[in-house]
C-alpha cells in the first residue's frame, strides 16, 4: 500500500474551509432527505381516509425509512463529526456502524480490522472509504475492508469488486486533494474529507481501478 499512497502529488489548488463545509452540508442533507421524506409519505398515507387498505404498507415504509435514517445519522456522526474529546474508536463499533449503512445498499461488506481500536483520523478514514466503496458498486458486489497496524501507523484498504465497479472521477480527485471539477459534489466532498483527515495527521489517501474492481486505501501515522 505504501507505494501507492506515496505516489499522489500534493494538490496545486487549495479548497477553502467554506467550500468544504458547504459541500459537506449538502451531501448530508441529500443523504438524510430521502428516508425523512419517505417517513412523511408514510404518515400521509396513514392520515388519508381513502388509503385505509394501505396502512400495512405505510407502516412498513415508515419502519424501513426510520431505520435507514437512524443508521445514516449514527454513521455520519462518527464519519464526519464525533466529539473532539474522543481520541479513539472501538473497531467493533466502527464495523457495526458501517454494516448499518450497508444494510441499505446492494453491496455486501466483509470486515477484518486487526487493531481493537483506531485513533480518530484512522477511524474516520476507514469508515468513509468503506462507504465510498459501496458507491463504487452500483450493481452490487463485495467490499472487503481491512485495517492493520504497520510500523509508524495504520494502513487501511477497502477492495470493491463487482459488475460495473467504477472509480468516479470526482472521488479520485477528492482523494488526491484536488478541487471539484465535473461530477457530483457529494461524492467529491466525502473523498476530499478523507484526504483532509489523512493529510492533517501526516498520512495519505489513494484509490486505483481495475476491471470490475476498485481499491481504496489510506495510511495514517500513529
Amino acid at each position: 500500500m505504501s507505494q501507492t499512497y506515496s505516489a499522489f502529488p500534493p494538490p496545486s489548488v487549495a479548497v477553502t474551509p467554506e467550500e468544504l463545509a458547504a459541500k459537506l452540508a449538502s451531501k448530508l442533507c441529500h443523504d438524510f432527505i430521502s428516508p425523512a421524506g419517505a417517513i412523511v409519505s408514510g404518515l400521509d398515507l396513514l392520515d388519508d381516509p381513502n388509503a385505509k387498505d394501505m396502512r400495512d404498507e405505510a407502516m412498513e415504509l415508515i419502519a424501513a425509512s426510520g431505520r435507514k435514517l437512524v443508521d445514516q445519522l449514527a454513521f455520519a456522526r462518527v464519519a464526519f463529526g464525533a466529539s473532539a474529546g474522543v481520541p479513539a474508536f472501538d473497531c467493533a463499533e466502527l464495523e457495526r456502524l458501517t454494516r448499518g449503512v450497508y444494510a441499505h445498499v446492494r453491496a455486501q461488506l466483509e470486515w477484518a480490522c486487526e487493531p481493537a481500536q483506531l485513533p480518530k483520523p484512522a477511524a474516520q478514514a476507514l469508515v468513509n472509504l468503506a462507504q465510498l466503496a459501496a458507491g463504487a458498486l452500483p450493481l452490487g458486489g463485495v467490499a472487503s475492508a481491512t485495517c492493520r497496524g504497520e510500523e509508524g501507523g495504520y494502513a487501511m484498504q477497502v477492495a470493491a469488486t463487482g459488475p460495473k465497479a467504477r472509480l468516479h472521477g470526482e472521488v479520485r480527485d477528492g482523494l488526491a486533494g484536488a478541487p471539484l471539477g465535473e461530477g457530483l459534489g457529494g461524492r467529491w466532498v466525502q473523498a476530499y474529507y478523507v484526504h483532509a483527515v489523512a493529510t492533517a495527521a501526516g498520512g495519505r489517501a489513494w484509490a486505483e481501478a481495475a476491471e470490475e474492481a476498485v481499491t481504496f486505501g489510506a495510511f495514517v501515522p500513529a
